[in-house]
Formats: structure tokens, C-alpha cells, sequence
């Protein structure tokens, strides 16, 4: 039987993170149809959403953190902008909305089977996240409410705290090695990891403050903010007095965030000590005794290329290595 201060100990650290997991070794040869287009259709209704009631509360003014705080409340569909377990209602809300396009499995029938309550409680609490292709990546959707949920909290952290992105990053594997990760579920995602950052990078580029800094200088000097404030001239003629509103100008598309470092089949995954990884590898040679990690190689170069310097905060030691051959 379960100590009954472990439950406890348990259900506190699983309220404070967003600790669902997905097998990305299982599905491998699935094939599923590509989401991203029903994903930007998702999250572009979203975030319009977002805009025009960020607007309905500014009366013809623009207010940065009223647009960020229902942003929020829109991509998430919550009542409130604080996020708690929100990355964790959104990856729920996905697995509803994509059931079609998706592989579910549980955990009873996943590589995670034979880790206890005791190694990993958060895995045994949660079921596992769905996966779902994204031109070609086996995803999961956990990655969404990262992508969404804890990009907001690097982005918070260095728009209104001072952290730089080396901060950020850093503060993240500090997380993933604690309640997102080997604490609760005894594993380590850096796929995670790589989710996260690209967050970052999205609501960075809502308002374009800070130059991307996976982009170089002539990408970023024709890089475009999603969401600008704008004069609205018929409005302002109305009203005799300048009326200025937030305007949806250039349209999310994940796949300007998504690449092969998402899929744990790639970005490999570590655990919190040799017996749970022992569990998971011999899963792993009955389910498919020839995978293994990196999967794809070129996606771990591609992914070095893209990330970079900042490679060595999102990437597996195993990605890091790859090289061509």
C-alpha cells in the first residue's frame, strides 16, 4: 500500500505542475493525419479572441497587460489568467478536440508500465497525453500546454523580472529535474524543454520587444509582432479624440516553432535513476526491439542548427552528439 504521506506529498506536487507524459516509441509507425492546420485554426480563433476582448476592456486605448492577461484567459479558455494547472486543462481540451487525429493509449499499455506510485506518482495519477502528428513529428499534446503554459512563465520571467533567456533556460531544467519531471513522474523531457523555449518565443513575438534570438539580423529586421496597436480612424473621427485598438496583424502557425526536438522518439528522454530507466528500455525492446534514440538523426542536426548556443539547455546529450555522417 501507498504511504498515505506520499499521496499527499504526491497530489500537492502534481497540482503544481504539468506532469502528464506521452510514449512517442509505441506509436512509431502509425500513421496519423498531419493537425497543424486544425491546431492554427484552434489557436488563431484563440488568440482573435483574446484581442478583441483585451479591446472591449481598454475603451480605445492599448494596455499591454490587460492583452496578455486575456490572451491568456482565451488560449487556455479559463476564467482567470493565473496558471496553475492551465497547461494541463489545455492539453485535455486538445485531446477532446483532436480524438480524431490523435493515439491514445494508457499507461497500462504503455513503456511507463512497470514504474511504481513510489518512482514515479504523478505518472500514475495522470493518464498519458495523446500524440498527434505535426508535419511528421510525433507530438504530444502535453507539449501544447508547455509550449503555452510554461513559454508564459519564461516569458514572464524575463519581461517583467530581469532574467535573461540563459536564465530562463536554466531555471526550466531546474524545474523538469523537480515537479514537471523527476520528482513526480521520474522522468526528464527535454522535449519538454525544447517546447518551452519555442514558447517563450511565441509570446515574445506577440509584441516583438526583444529580438528572436534563434533568428539572425536580417530575420529579425523583417520579423513581425503578431498583435500591434493601431489608430482606428473611423472610431477616432466618432469620437473626436484618438481611438487606438489592438490589431491582429500576423497569424500564429506552429510550424514556425515545431521541429523533430518535440518528439521524445529524438529529444530522448532521461530518468531519475538506473531501475526506472532499466524498466522503460526493456519496454521499449518489446515494443520495438529496433528503435532506438535519436530516431530520426537528421532532425537532432537540424534541431543543433536551429537551437544553436542555446542547444545545450533544450537538447539530450544524445541529440547534442549526432553528427553527420
Amino acid at each position: 500500500m501507498v504511504p498515505v504521506i506520499l499521496i499527499v506529498t504526491g497530489i500537492v506536487l502534481c497540482g503544481a505542475g504539468v506532469a502528464a507524459e506521452v510514449d512517442s516509441v509505441t506509436p512509431r509507425k502509425l500513421k496519423l493525419d498531419n493537425s497543424l492546420t486544425i491546431l492554427n485554426t484552434i489557436f488563431n480563433q484563440r488568440i482573435q479572441e483574446g484581442i478583441e476582448k483585451a479591446n472591449a476592456r481598454q475603451l480605445g486605448s492599448c494596455d499591454e497587460d490587460v492583452l496578455y492577461t486575456e490572451l491568456r484567459k482565451a488560449i487556455f479558455q479559463s476564467f482567470t489568467a493565473s496558471l496553475g494547472l492551465k497547461g494541463y486543462a489545455l492539453d485535455k481540451q486538445l485531446r477532446s478536440l483532436l480524438a480524431r487525429q490523435s493515439y491514445s493509449l494508457s499507461l497500462n499499455d504503455s513503456i511507463y508500465r512497470d514504474i511504481s506510485y513510489l518512482e514515479g506518482f504523478s505518472l500514475n495519477v495522470k493518464e498519458l497525453s495523446d500524440v498527434v502528428s505535426i508535419n511528421g513529428h510525433l507530438v504530444g499534446l502535453d507539449k501544447l500546454g508547455h509550449f503555452f503554459a510554461e513559454g508564459w512563465k519564461y516569458f514572464e520571467l524575463t519581461q517583467y523580472d530581469g532574467h535573461t533567456v540563459d536564465q530562463v533556460l536554466e531555471w526550466g531544467k531546474e524545474q523538469e529535474s523537480g515537479k514537471f519531471g523527476y520528482t513526480t513522474t521520474g522522468i526528464f523531457s527535454f522535449a519538454d524543454l525544447a517546447a518551452n523555449f519555442n514558447g517563450w518565443r511565441f509570446w515574445n513575438s506577440v509584441l516583438l520587444k526583444q529580438n528572436d534570438p534563434l533568428k539572425g539580423a536580417v530575420a529579425n529586421f523583417f520579423n513581425r509582432p503578431h498583435v500591434k496597436c493601431e489608430s482606428q480612424i473611423i472610431a477616432s473621427i466618432k469620437n473626436r479624440r484618438i481611438v487606438r485598438a489592438w490589431e491582429y496583424k500576423t497569424r500564429f502557425d506552429l510550424s514556425d516553432y515545431v521541429d523533430g526536438s518535440w518528439d521524445e522518439g529524438n529529444n530522448c528522454n532521461s530518468y531519475a535513476d538506473p531501475v526506472i530507466e532499466e524498466k522503460v528500455t526493456s519496454r521499449i525492446k518489446n515494443v520495438a526491439p529496433d528503435f532506438t534514440c535519436p530516431f530520426t538523426a537528421e532532425y537532432c542536426l537540424a534541431a543543433q542548427k536551429k537551437y544553436g548556443y542555446y542547444a545545450k539547455h533544450v537538447l539530450h546529450p544524445y541529440c547534442l552528439i549526432v553528427d553527420k555522417k
